[in-house]
């Protein structure tokens, strides 16, 4: 890709995977694991799509017997050994029957759990979907069509992480509860403003507000038919004893943007960051940074604005392709002037932006024309991945196995 495209967005790329890299489980997880055995064995039991390079680096550190089990997303699997840790990959951000079996297992293992033996929890963006254990009276299908309303319908994570909580039987501190005979260590990636423990993958290990009348709520405010049934078992099931242990977050947005920012400083940039915690619809925040560009260049400064956060996108069409990166993008496009001297990447950390295989785009001003007479047909039909596709301006990093969300680069150079 670099040998096709001006230099702003080559470097952009570059300085994208300098930020992805430094937030790798590889990079950040050795120096935080236990290195001393217990009296019993370790049991690594995980979820999110850091899991199975978490689990590389469990193997690989982790003294005396180790075994587990960890599901993460198709393709984000193990890509060296991870001995007795088995790695389960399943669907995401929906959950399918692969993820349910991986549930229900790694439930069954924390219940095994004895006094003496050690469990480390390897927890990460994505493991909400991806550790499914419905309550009773609730199913899988009920499950996954809840989830896939409540993604399409723009709705803040928090606010998807809070009903999933409630329709759980491992979300909210309820693995860890299933574990408390033992030893517990929970180490997590965060992919959530503010690095919630609580809120990263549902917090399968972290004790939080049990209430179901606001998961009910969320679901009502979204448009979802409330069904009596569902009710009764949300409120049917108690809060969980969590027991208290050791939680450590080993990376989140600000590692990335941090190695983000140390890239391009070292490559001359003069770098501003405009917010590492931005929440909101992508294609108006894209246009309110497209602003803050302009402002820059009005004033002569050659500069790099960095942000990062969670974006999300309200799906007006079901036919369409397109995460909150490329929305983000053609927000800009659409309100930037063809001569506007500006270059912009965005990019979600995990290599995936939405659910397509692009982890999100690029323009430069050549390209930001050329899109400007289709951008807006692009929002519309919330079909941006096709735009890009056809302009080249997609990102294409593949899994990168770790998750720490947002990544958004804009480079003002003007003449």
């Amino acid at each position: 890709m670099s040998a096709t495209i001006r230099p702003e967005p080559a470097q952009l790329i570059d300085f994208f995977r300098a930020g992805i890299a430094a937030a790798h489980p590889a990079t950040v997880l050795p120096g935080h694991l236990p290195r001393d055995a217990p009296a019993g064995r370790t049991l690594v039991l995980g979820c999110g799509k850091a899991a199975g390079a978490m689990a590389e680096v469990a193997a690989a550190t982790l003294a005396g017997p180790v075994s587990g089990c960890v599901v993460t997303r198709h393709g984000h699997g193990a890509r060296g050994p991870t001995g007795a840790i088995d790695v389960i990959e399943a669907s995401h951000p929906i959950p399918d029957a692969r993820a349910l079996a991986a549930g229900q297992r790694i439930r069954r293992l924390a219940e095994s759990v004895a006094a003496g033996d050690r469990v480390i929890f390897l927890v990460s963006g994505g493991g909400s979907a991806l550790l499914c254990d419905p309550i009773a009276g609730v199913t899988l299908a009920q499950k996954a069509a809840i989830t896939d309303h409540l993604v399409r319908s723009g709705a803040p994570i928090t606010a998807i992480n809070l009903v999933r909580r409630h329709l759980s039987r491992v979300k909210g501190g309820r693995l860890a509860a299933a574990a408390r005979a033992g030893d517990l260590h929970s180490f997590l990636i965060s992919d959530v403003v503010g690095d919630d423990p609580a809120a990263i993958a549902s917090g399968p290990t972290i004790a939080a507000p049990h209430d179901p009348a606001a998961a009910l709520a969320v679901l009502a405010a979204s448009g979802w038919r409330l069904d009596p049934a569902l009710a009764a078992a949300m409120h049917a099931v108690p809060a969980p004893l969590v027991p208290d242990h050791p939680v450590q977050i080993v990376a989140g947005n600000a590692t990335a943007l941090a190695a983000t920012a140390a890239a391009a400083t070292a490559a001359g940039w003069r770098v501003v960051r405009i917010g590492d915690d931005l929440t909101g619809e992508a294609r108006d925040i894209g246009a309110a940074h497209a602003a803050l560009a302009l402002a820059h260049a009005a004033r002569h400064e050659r500069v790099l604005l960095i942000s990062g956060g969670e974006l999300t996108v309200t799906v007006r069409d079901k036919s369409g392709g397109g995460g909150p990166a490329l929305e983000y993008l053609a927000g800009m496009i659409a309100a930037l002037p063809d001569d506007a001297p500006i270059s912009a990447l965005a990019g979600d950390s995990d290599g995936i932006d939405g659910t397509l295989a692009n982890a999100g785009g690029w323009f430069d001003p050549a390209l930001a024309r050329r899109a400007r007479p289709d951008v807006a047909a692009a929002l519309a039909g919330n079909a941006t991945h096709a735009l890009f596709d056809r302009l080249g301006g997609l990102v294409i990093t593949g899994p990168t196995r770790t998750n720490v969300n947002d990544i958004r680069l804009i480079a003002v150079t003007p003449h």
